[in-house]
């Protein structure tokens, strides 16, 4: 795992029931996804993209966490995909209706890497739309992290998660 501050290992007693599911639902989109921890180790994020009914979104946030990672400049997820795009979300607030900052990455299917992530990339955004007058991410209140799939991405999902953490 290399150095680094660890915000999240996914193996032996992490309960998956602690991550929160959000999808298109909430403004009646039929998406699905599910968060659970694999018996070989690792969180996977999984699901079905529907753009039916002005749908189109699946995402999981972490349970709330208290992370001053202001001295680091970069996230690193440990991730293996299936050729879709994901964003890596973060909150700094704790209220549900608080922006989101998020930052995209590729993943290639059926290959592990390591993705880089660093915080000046990530976009200031709200129910899906950039942000404009907002601060940039304040790392030193990461108050909770997710994964999203979005952008017309229909059809099956899967994203399995090693571990998270910042450098």
């Amino acid at each position: 795992m290399g150095s680094g501050q660890t915000i999240f290992v996914f193996r032996g007693a992490i309960d998956a029931s602690d991550w929160r599911i959000l999808n298109d639902g909430v403004m009646g989109g039929l998406s699905s996804s599910s968060f659970h921890i694999s018996p070989s180790g690792g969180a996977v994020f999984s699901g079905y993209v529907s753009l039916d009914n002005g749908g189109g979104f699946a995402s999981v946030r972490s349970p709330p966490i208290e992370q001053d990672l202001s001295p680091r400049d970069s996230f690193v997820l440990r991730v293996c995909g299936d050729g879709h795009r994901y964003k890596f979300n973060v909150r700094t607030e704790s209220g549900f209706d608080t922006p989101t900052y998020q930052c995209a990455f590729e993943t290639q299917a059926g290959e592990w890497e390591e993705c880089r992530l660093p915080f000046a990339a990530f976009v200031p955004t709200f129910r899906g739309r950039a942000l404009t007058g907002v601060p940039a991410l304040n790392a030193a209140r990461v108050r909770s992290v997710g994964f999203l799939i979005a952008g017309k991405q229909n059809g099956p999902f899967r994203l399995e998660i090693n571990w998270v953490k910042a450098t």
